[in-house]
């Protein structure tokens, strides 16, 4: 384990890592739902919604992360704005089986904040008080009793009022001291059961079920003691503490009881060490599964006014969604260089890893087709290999399902769009980004192209080669200097072997060996004469590619643009 030294480094470091904003309010519009719609699509969301309770409380079960529920549950509220939906009313949410003993002091749960701005918020209303902050252990919530230093009783969370007897199960669990030297005549205490999970890393094993496997543990009527060994405790509150007694003596205190939990408790007066403390239990190892912070105050109401719902004096972040649930704005369609067309599905803005999310690329129209995507539904979104946005599946799907108008598969194929027509600027722009990347044009990329395009100076793929310096000063932005770079770029081109240029235009691949012979370019006639028959006859060269090799050297288009360049006869 790091001590405090090594890890305070470590924070100092990483505080150098800015985080992305949040999603502003403006991003998330009201649905254009009718009222049928909208009760369509709240009926729906609570019915998924209620299926996720239920397996989690009553279970432990996680049927999705929690990135995906608590996006769920901002949707459902900001639907409610939408369509001035009464809110509905406060009922305690199931929980590990609600029991007849009642908590001597009641447990408040948390409030989580759904951003870095929000937390930001509740620390500057807190600026003077003194703020501490924990890792929030992954596990099931239980209340210890200690009368005259001996444990009397063990309190299931519940519904928080209430819960289940589990004094017998926590008498056989080592974690939890059966005695406490010098204690006061009464000790309340609440805290968490997890499973033991040494160098366990959070960015990279997730919760796995920690839980439920807990939850398991204790609903057993003979715990045994090779799994007893497994159960640890994380205390995060003694409400009864004795009201004058500073934060880091109850600490201590707690530490000689045997609840030392001071590796894992740190003073933090901003967001920048709440950022960074997260961050860093996030992705280095702890003994116990987690799914955020929690941060709170030192100081905090008598105990005799806690009630069983989240307090103001207590907050939590959880750590970076790696999966949410995102709603569909539209479907747009990027057709590539080749022609091939990539369905482009938007989103109403979400947060995953703490980045904002607004675009997702299915790959295929074969996938698009197979998920059936379209405006309204739900979709679950993830993070393929930590970076790449990857929509998994349609998670509720809209009704009725909408109309998406989709290109033509047979407008758009490796020879299309070499002029610049109405329905050919995504194809078009595609093929002049890879003409300059392959031909190493020094300055010149997408903003180039787009500029060229827009100024109506560009209707195909080499009109650019008769631009002097005159007509590029000449176009909106372009000063002097510009012009100059450009033009340079544009002459520099020309220097470019054919091989390469027969590449920028979009010949198929093929091995260097079958364009010479005798260390020499064979020449653009002796490529066009070829047989499909004498291509094959190159390894590496088979009946597909060399029937879009016969294909590129016969279209009209292309001997066109090589006889521009003085490549063909």
């Amino acid at each position: 384990m790091l001590s405090r030294p090594q890890l305070i480094a470590i924070l100092a470091l990483s505080s150098l890592l800015a985080l992305p904003a949040a999603v502003t309010a403006k991003e998330l519009d009201c649905p254009a739902w009718t009222a049928e719609q909208a009760r369509q699509a709240f009926e729906q969301l609570q019915a998924r919604i209620d299926t996720w309770d239920e397996a989690y409380y009553s279970r432990g079960e996680r049927l999705v992360e929690d990135g995906v529920y608590d996006a769920a549950k901002r949707r459902q509220a900001h639907w409610r704005q939408c369509f001035d939906e009464p809110t509905a009313p406060a009922s305690p949410s199931p929980h590990e089986a609600d029991g007849p003993l009642a908590h001597p002091i009641p447990q408040t749960g948390l409030e989580k904040a759904d951003s870095r701005q929000a937390l930001a918020a509740w620390l500057t209303a807190r600026q003077h008080q003194a703020l501490w902050i924990q890792p929030k252990v992954d596990g099931v919530a239980v209340t210890l009793v200690y009368e005259s230093g001996v444990l009397s009783r063990a309190i299931s969370r519940g519904d928080g009022d209430h819960g289940q007897d589990w004094t017998a199960q926590a008498g056989k669990i080592s974690a939890i001291p059966r005695r406490l030297s010098k204690a006061p005549p009464r000790v309340i205490l609440q805290g968490e059961l997890y499973l033991h999970r040494p160098d366990h890393v959070q960015a990279r094993d997730g919760t796995a079920g920690a839980r439920a496997d807990v939850i398991g543990l204790m609903a057993r009527k003979q715990l045994k003691k090779e799994d007893s060994e497994r159960i640890g405790l994380f205390v995060w509150d003694w409400p009864d503490a004795p009201a004058e007694e500073a934060f880091s003596k109850r600490l201590g205190r707690l530490a000689g009881w045997g609840f030392d939990t001071r590796d894992y408790t740190f003073p933090i007066k901003d967001i920048a060490a709440v950022a960074n403390w997260r961050q860093h239990w996030y992705r280095h190892a702890l003994p116990f599964a987690t799914d955020g912070i929690v941060v709170r105050q030192a100081e905090r109401p008598p105990s005799t006014a806690w009630q069983a719902k989240p307090p103001d004096w207590a907050i939590a972040w959880k750590h970076p969604a790696s999966q949410s649930l995102a709603l569909v704005t539209g479907i747009d369609f990027s057709i590539g260089r080749t022609g091939r067309i990539t369905p482009v599905v938007r989103l109403s803005p979400v947060e995953l890893d703490d980045r904002i999310v607004r675009r997702v690329s299915l790959g295929s129209l074969d996938r698009w087709q197979e998920l059936d995507v379209r405006p309204g539904d739900q979709v679950m979104i993830e993070l393929a290999g930590l970076t790449i946005p990857y929509l998994t599946e349609v998670v509720l799907a809209a009704e009725p399902r909408g109309s998406v108008e989709m290109p033509r598969q047979d407008d758009y194929h490796a020879l299309s769009c070499l002029e610049l027509i109405e329905s050919c600027h995504q194809q078009f722009l595609a093929r002049l980004i890879w003409l300059s990347d392959t031909l190493d044009m020094k300055g010149i990329g997408e903003g180039t192209w787009r500029r060229l395009i827009e100024s109506s100076q560009l209707n195909t793929l080499l009109d650019w080669l008769t631009f002097d310096q005159d007509t590029l000063r000449a176009l909106p932005g372009v000063g002097t200097r510009r012009a100059q770079l450009w033009h340079a770029a544009f002459q520099a081109s020309r220097r470019q072997p054919p091989t390469l240029w027969l590449k920028a235009l979009g010949m198929p691949s093929v091995p260097q060996r079958a364009l010479f012979e005798n260390d020499r370019f064979v020449g653009i006639a002796e490529l066009q004469q070829r047989s499909e028959a004498q291509w094959q006859t190159w390894s590496g060269i088979g009946p597909s590619t060399a029937s879009q090799l016969m294909a590129f050297f016969h279209h009209a288009e292309i001997n066109s643009l090589l006889e521009r360049l003085a490549l063909a006869p």
